[in-house]
């Protein structure tokens, strides 16, 4: 993550604790580190220690060419949608992914309106919701995932079944344990898109990690 604040590192270094666990369990106990951390490796975070290693580490990862997984089955598509971002519930929407799949890619975006409704484009004239859907995904920052299978199999159809039913209504009574039904609120800011067809599901990643990333 690319984090943004005034004295932003030192903020951040703050909120980190120290980096042996041990210590941060003594010296500073509420820091992230003596919470999630084991000892002075798998010490939970890691934090830039200055401006010019900052820049290196975010030209590192953020600059840098990435190429998408490309497992025997490939991998799927997950965007979490503007509304749940801003509600605050992408961390628990990811660890409910994480149960089951690997997320082998994540990016937040900000995307124009020609964008979503190329995106969409498919919906067009087939889904009445289409309009309102392209407004939701260029409304705010929302967050891509590319979304693997632990055995190597195509995740489409069944990472489908986990997000729901599209609205939210209807997955809370016939699927109340999907994403859609614990997170969403109606047909549009339901929480998650999804690919459809087992088919899409590489091609919907290389529109974001690919074409969209330059990568």
């Amino acid at each position: 993550m690319e984090l943004v604040a005034d004295d932003g590192i030192a903020k951040w270094r703050t909120l980190l604790g120290p980096t042996n666990t041990a210590d941060a369990k003594a010296k500073a106990p509420n820091s992230l580190r003596a919470h999630f951390g084991t000892d002075g490796t798998m010490n939970a975070c890691h934090g830039s220690d200055a401006p010019d290693t900052a820049a290196q580490e975010l030209n590192f990862f953020f600059n840098s060419p990435r190429k998408c997984f490309s497992g025997r089955g490939g991998s799927t598509l997950c965007i979490i949608k503007p509304h749940a971002v801003l509600a605050g519930h992408a961390g628990m929407i990811i660890d409910t992914i994480q149960k089951k799949y690997k997320v082998t890619g994540a990016e937040m975006f900000v995307i124009s309106r020609p964008n979503a409704m190329e995106f969409y484009e498919i919906y067009k004239g087939v889904c009445a919701e289409y309009t309102s859907m392209v407004e939701q995904l260029c409304e705010e920052k929302f967050i891509a995932l590319e979304v693997s299978d632990p055995d190597g199999e195509n995740p489409v159809d069944a990472f489908r079944e986990l997000c729901g039913p599209p609205d939210p209504e209807i997955a809370r009574v016939l699927r109340p344990e999907t994403i859609r039904a614990q997170f969403g609120n109606d047909k549009v800011k339901n929480a998650v898109h999804c690919t459809d067809l087992a088919e899409d599901g590489q091609l919907e990643v290389t529109y974001f990690f690919d074409l969209l990333q330059g990568c």
